[in-house]
């Protein structure tokens, strides 16, 4: 899937232009090309690129309508089997809780993800036709990071699979859980994708504030300075121009993705917590005590914990350093507008200004913001809802009340 012989198919007058190529991008599509592939490959992609332009492709459209049938189909019956059915071997309030929580919110995003494939298609269109802009040596050096991060989070959710194949639980459930959990993934990085873009994007302005302020300080001669004003005054106005569009492709990010982004949120916190949960009671007991036949349970509550953690710190990192380099141009053009005596152009550096105060480019899910203040909120938040655990989700079937003393103090 991810070959460097692999071609990265771009029609125009009806020739292949390109090859793609595992960390050398040239483009947005050679940039996106691995991300765009698995999310087709799981039936979540239907769009195909038509010079240049994304369009809806009825064979794709149509297979990821059977997808989501599938997909929608297998849930219920997943949530029958865990709440119904006597053939569901382990069973018990936190064991319901990560169960539901988990299948429930993962089948939302599935569905959500379904039902906005439209403006998400109009979405990467506006991102392709910004970034469009960006040297070719930018994009060689993003898809270091996203290609990969995309190959390495798929190989590793690839090597948990005879994990998933060896537990103990139903056919169904194996598969299930197999499919939501690669579709996931895959729709999170396809996120973070976007900021790192857009993030991208901001840095090329600022970066071209840099050389304006550069070029009006050490300017020797000031005949040829004045010749230039109306030159800057028109790039200015350019970079002004593309400021308001990323603005404006950030806030139809923060609503496209929000639901799943909020999703993701939740799993990842609810995953954390019963894991953690599970994985200390593991850890002080010598016989079993949370219904695990073998070394393989303890093994896939580590590995899903590690999982969880490094994936909601990308996507934090990603969200982080995008609204830092957003707010950063503010201080470029202030800087810029203390070094320059054009009063034209300082009247246009105010109206910019004015613009970055008026736009909030951070990166949201409804009202929560994806920043450093969230992962801290939820890391400092798990001791506490292991505790509410310990206490109050019916402990006693699971550990005597030495054991509950001795988990309390582990977390303290």
């Amino acid at each position: 899937m991810f070959n460097s012989a692999l071609k990265l198919q771009r029609r125009a007058n009806g020739k292949v232009q390109k090859k793609w190529k595992l960390f050398y991008a040239t483009d947005f599509e050679s940039l996106m090309y691995p991300s765009f592939t698995c999310c087709y490959m799981l039936g979540m992609f239907p769009y195909k690129i038509n010079a240049l332009v994304f369009e809806t492709s009825t064979p794709r459209y149509i297979l990821s309508s059977i997808n989501i049938c599938v997909c929608v189909t297998f849930l219920l019956y997943v949530l029958y089997l865990i709440n119904f059915c006597e053939c569901v071997k382990y069973r018990g309030i936190p064991i319901n809780l990560n169960r539901n929580s988990f299948y429930i919110l993962s089948g939302f995003t599935a569905v959500v993800t379904y039902i906005l494939s439209g403006p998400r298609m109009h979405l990467l269109q506006t991102i392709k036709d910004i970034s469009s802009k960006l040297p070719s040596e930018l994009y060689q050096k993003l898809s270091k990071l996203i290609h990969a991060k995309d190959l390495l989070g798929s190989l590793f959710l690839l090597i948990e699979m005879p994990i998933y194949i060896k537990m103990n639980i139903h056919f169904i459930i194996k598969i299930y859980l197999i499919y939501i959990t690669l579709l996931t993934f895959h729709l999170d990085m396809l996120y973070m994708n976007c900021v790192c873009i857009l993030k991208a994007c901001f840095k090329r302005i600022n970066d071209n504030l840099e050389n304006m302020r550069e070029h009006t300080i050490y300017h020797p001669d000031k005949i040829c300075y004045k010749q230039r004003s109306p030159f800057l005054l028109i790039e200015l106005k350019a970079l002004k121009k593309q400021h308001l569009m990323i603005s404006n492709t950030v806030q139809m990010l923060n609503v496209i993705f929000s639901l799943q982004l909020l999703a993701t949120v939740i799993i990842t916190f609810t995953r954390i917590t019963f894991n953690l949960y599970y994985q200390i009671l593991y850890w002080q007991t010598d016989k079993v005590l949370i219904n695990v036949e073998d070394y393989i349970y303890g093994t896939f509550l580590l590995t899903s914990l590690m999982y969880y953690l490094i994936k909601i710190m990308l996507v934090v990192w990603a969200c982080e350093t995008g609204k830092n380099q957003a707010l950063q141009i503010s201080t470029t053009v202030h800087d810029v507008l203390n070094s320059i005596d054009d009063n034209e152009i300082k009247r246009e550096l105010q109206l910019f200004s004015l613009q970055i105060l008026h736009r909030n480019n951070t990166f949201s899910a409804k009202s929560l913001t994806v920043d450093a203040t969230l992962l801290t909120a939820i890391m400092g938040n798990i001791s506490t809802y292991l505790l509410i655990l310990i206490q109050f989700l019916n402990m006693k079937h699971y550990c005597d009340d030495k054991i509950a003393r001795n988990v309390t103090q582990i977390i303290h």
